[in-house]
């Protein structure tokens, strides 16, 4: 038994690595040249406390031997853990999660394809040429006035959002994340497809208004990821999940924008004259897809929307914490639903499962004896059965642990520290750019084609392409799938590469370049022998920018998600962001759309793109180098 003296010695500093009786400076010295003495004293085997089973305090790390501690500095040869998709945990949720991350694409992006005919139809009361003829008779002043109405319209979502961000993020705090989603999933429905049937700039802009208040709980969702994903070797995939999910979503509804506005001209096979689904026989097509040509695009996106509605009532879980374990009567129906289902599918397949008996019941069964007889052993069976049953009720109740109690929430002041708010500022920049040029591009490509005379020179010079929303849809959708095949596959080698805050860097350095060649798409040929020239300048541009972009959005969200002082205040720090988001999103389009308007007023249509859009890209990336990742933080912490 040790001795007061070798536990002390044991404890106070060898900590067991070696004997109590080796004098205590040889002790020192031996540790800090890292070497083991031969004698049986020092040898590994004859010590419980041996170096290979370090207790806690003693695992080895840079720090130590910098300080002069014990010098067992280990070397981690190990390779970092390969992550796939189908590693993640709670797929279901985030399955869930992910559909109803699709209500911001499609209330607000699916109209940028055909807003600049929907605009010119409502401002002229539908007496201009339709989609795929425009003619010549768009005349400057028309495409401005059009440019800068719509900049009001893409406009308005997103400034909903700003003044209802941060509330929704407090109230998911509160009351719980799943109620914000599922209400503003409600109001989504609703607006969406009011939206289709409006035929006054007015109304568009009041449905459209009300669609950016129900979106307003983006940030929620990107917090229940982190809520439902806490393992950090999981987050940089799920973290990628929403923002993959996004940029399907806009492709999609890029495409279906284009493909369904108008589709008595765009899909004749269907809607027109001869159109399977004329079934009145009208000369010009289905009688309401031509009383009002941009309402299927909306009316799909209500359906749509509607099923992810169903799916977060009846399966969507509670991720706040201290609410985790409520009892939720959706989840419990949506339960039953899938039983019911699973159960009618079996029987459909002649193998349904059939309600198996008691052990005793089968047993008494089996036995030849009288009703008399057989029906007093049942009795005498339920009376043993009963207590035990209620005793088996007392227990579980006895041990089924208490909920467990929701952790206090930091003041609201202490929320946003040095480092929030750089994250959430730099948040805030991207959008304002890339927002704009959402809105700017397919107005551009829109916009008539100038005559060459109009080229003064290399920066005086106007007109757009002049392409249908068809094919603005079309080519927009088909790079948004290379964004997407780009954030699947190479966006995580690179962020493992290079780290998010370096990732970042680099696509903030894209977009100054791209934004500064754009308008001289304008320059090339529309016909003659070099005007196949366009297009791969055009698709160079277009991939440029979703390049971009689809390595910006995932980095933010990250940076954001680190930057948060406490998870308990998630909801409320990506609230802010969502919030900041959304102003540069309004400020963005209606400041883009009107130095376009005035652009193509003066004959410079660049003039939105160098002075607006490559000012804001780059000051965004001169203010990324105060933004600190986690991974530099810990660095300079050692």
């Amino acid at each position: 038994m040790a001795t007061d003296r070798q536990l002390l010695d044991m404890g106070d500093e060898g900590r067991g690595l070696l004997p109590y009786d080796v004098p205590r400076q040889d002790r020192r010295d031996a540790r800090h040249s890292g070497s083991t003495s031969s004698s049986p004293a020092s040898s590994s085997t004859d010590s419980p406390y041996s170096p290979s089973t370090p207790t806690e305090d003693d695992r080895p790390s840079a720090q130590r031997a910098r300080e002069g501690g014990h010098g067992l500095l280990a070397v981690n040869n190990k390779k970092p853990e390969v992550v796939g998709w189908l590693d993640l945990p709670n797929k279901d949720q985030l399955f869930v999660l992910a559909v109803c991350r699709l209500s911001e694409p499609l209330s607000n992006v699916c109209l940028l394809p055909y807003i600049f005919y929907l605009v010119r139809s409502v401002l002229v009361h539908g007496d201009t040429a339709r989609d795929g003829t425009s003619d010549n008779g768009v005349d400057s002043r028309l495409a401005a006035e059009v440019s800068a109405y719509s900049g009001l319209l893409v406009a308005s979502f997103p400034l909903a959002q700003f003044f209802v961000s941060l509330p929704w993020g407090r109230l998911s705090d509160m009351h719980g994340r799943k109620l914000s989603i599922v209400i503003g999933l409600a109001i989504s429905v609703i607006s969406n497809a009011a939206f289709g049937f409006s035929r006054s700039f007015g109304s568009l802009l009041f449905w459209r208004t009300l669609a950016g208040l129900a979106n307003g709980n983006v940030g929620i969702m990107r917090t229940m990821t982190a809520e439902i994903v806490k393992e950090r070797k999981y987050q940089t995939k799920a973290f990628l999940l929403l923002p993959l999910v996004f940029n399907s979503g806009m492709v999609f509804s890029l495409a279906l924008g284009g493909i369904l506005a108008e589709p008595a001209v765009s899909l004749p096979w269907l809607f027109g004259p001869q159109g399977l689904l004329n079934w009145c026989g009208s000369e010009a097509g289905v009688q309401w897809v031509i009383d009002f040509p941009y309402a299927l695009p909306a009316l799909m996106n209500a359906c749509m929307l509607s099923v992810a509605f169903v799916l977060s009532v009846f399966w969507l879980r509670e991720t706040l914490a201290g609410r985790e374990d409520e009892r939720d009567v959706g989840v419990l129906v949506g339960q039953v639903a899938v039983r019911w289902f699973k159960r009618a599918i079996l029987r459909r397949k002649g193998a349904a499962y059939m309600a198996l008996k008691d052990a005793e019941d089968v047993l008494f069964e089996a036995v030849p004896v009288s009703g008399h007889r057989r029906s007093r052993s049942r009795i005498e069976l339920e009376e043993v059965k009963e207590p035990y049953s209620e005793a088996t009720i007392s227990l579980a109740a006895v041990a089924a642990p208490p909920p467990r109690p929701a952790p206090k929430r930091p003041p609201f002041r202490s929320i946003f520290t040095a480092k929030t708010v750089a994250a959430l500022v730099s948040f805030g920049l991207l959008p304002l750019h890339n927002s704009a040029f959402m809105h700017i591009f397919p107005v551009y490509l829109s916009t008539p084609h100038a005559p060459s005379s109009s080229y003064a020179n290399l920066l005086s010079f106007t007109g757009g392409l002049g392409l249908r929303s068809s094919t603005i849809g079309i080519w927009l959708g088909v790079f948004g799938i290379a964004g997407i095949l780009l954030q699947l596959f190479i966006y995580p080698r690179m962020q493992a590469r290079l780290g998010t805050l370096g990732v970042f860097k680099v696509s903030l350095m894209i977009f100054p370049a791209v934004y500064l060649l754009a308008p001289y798409l304008s320059v090339l040929p529309e016909e003659g022998r070099w005007a196949w020239t366009r297009w791969p300048a055009l698709g160079t541009i277009v991939w440029g920018q979703i390049m971009a972009r689809t390595m910006a959005i995932p980095s933010t969200v990250i940076l954001v998600t680190e930057a948060a002082p406490a998870k308990n205040v998630l909801g409320t720090v990506h609230g802010a962001g969502n919030m900041l988001a959304s102003l540069a999103r309004a400020v963005g389009p209606a400041v883009g759309g009107a130095v376009y308007a005035a652009g193509v007023t003066e004959g410079v249509i660049g003039a939105v793109w160098w002075f607006y859009l490559v000012a804001v890209a780059l000051m965004a990336a001169a203010w990324c180098w105060g933004v600190q990742s986690r991974k530099n933080a810990d660095e300079e912490s050692e």
